[in-house]
């Protein structure tokens, strides 16, 4: 659906995106991610030929946005990360004046307002006024506009900033059901919302692609100690002792709790579950347990570590250099 390859875009004295290559298929829900500044709005804009590349190609839906930038844009709905929107139309009305824009015929265009209202829960507010709506309905305008003509590829550009907690969650949701019968390539700072929704994550930064992967597989190439809480009652020196003789155990640090429960923090190597052994441990003693719970690895450490390592390594070529 998606085929980018060496996509550059160069300003006055900087380089916002670097000779990227990477590829959405169809039926994919893909997460773009990066820190601000990396690139990603610039090269969403450049897929909806919203703004030209400097070097590079790429093609959407088998169209290039060079030669057919008027085909690229009838297969794409771009939801671009601050809606413009015309405050003073009803809902209806900004909406059909959108259609009849895509180039539909206005039978056509009816119907496919009602189905995008529909889809984006805005059929009960679709003679609102823009302008008296929530951030959360003008976010639902917003990709109801990129739904009305029935694309194949969904952009959208953060589009859960600025939702309340239960709205982000009515997107995830909406964007999973969309998933079903579009491609998506979603563009959002909210790593958990995208290891919930998404499929396969690209990461940019500093204008490079840095990893193409599954979140799963990112958090996989981890490899930071792992986390076990153990929170017990008895001798906490012994038990201090007991744990760091422990095969796979790497470091122990612990806080004394009220009425004489003790909380160790246990830094392990990621490859080997130390529960069995810790649980042994307590029992055989004679103390009491209340907690003992592993802390997995996110995406978020994944994004962390990634974007950490780039700025070492940039750093000491710079060092080098110098």
């Amino acid at each position: 659906m998606i085929e980018v390859k060496n996509l550059t875009k160069k300003y006055a004295g900087r380089t916002a995106v670097d000779s990227i290559s990477f590829e959405v298929g169809k039926g994919e829900i893909v997460g773009f991610l990066g820190p601000n500044g990396a690139g990603k709005s610039t090269t969403l804009r450049m897929l909806t030929c919203f703004l030209s590349a400097t070097d590079g190609t790429a093609s959407v839906a088998g169209y290039d946005i060079y030669d057919d930038s008027i085909e690229v844009r009838k297969h794409v709905g771009y939801m671009p990360e601050n809606v413009p929107l015309y405050p003073d139309m009803r809902v209806i009305e900004y909406l059909q004046f959108r259609a009849r824009l895509k180039g539909m015929r206005a039978r056509e265009a009816k119907r496919a307002v009602e189905e995008a209202m529909d889809i984006c829960s805005l059929t009960e507010r679709k003679k609102s006024i823009i302008s008296t709506l929530s951030k959360g309905y003008k976010q639902r305008v917003g990709l109801a506009d990129a739904l009305v003509n029935k694309p194949e590829l969904l952009i959208l550009d953060e589009p859960t900033n600025g939702l309340d907690p239960n709205q982000i969650r009515q997107s995830r949701e909406l964007i999973k059901h969309l998933g079903e019968r579009h491609t998506i390539l979603i563009s959002t700072h909210i790593l958990s919302e995208v290891e919930m929704t998404c499929g396969r994550v690209v990461i940019i930064d500093r204008g490079k692609i840095r990893a193409s992967d599954t979140p799963q597989n990112l958090i996989r190439r981890l490899r930071r100690p792992g986390e076990i809480i153990l929170e017990m009652k008895g001798d906490a020196g012994a038990a201090e002792s007991g744990l760091k003789k422990i095969d796979g155990i790497e470091a122990v640090s612990s806080t004394q709790v009220y009425g004489g429960w003790s909380v160790f923090n246990l830094k392990t190597d990621p490859s080997i579950d130390v529960r069995e052994d810790v649980f042994s441990l307590v029992q055989s003693s004679g103390w009491k347990i209340r907690e003992l719970a592993s802390r997995a690895a996110s995406l978020e450490d994944a994004f962390v570590d990634l974007v950490r390592k780039t700025e070492a390594e940039e750093k000491e070529t710079e060092e080098t250099a110098s």
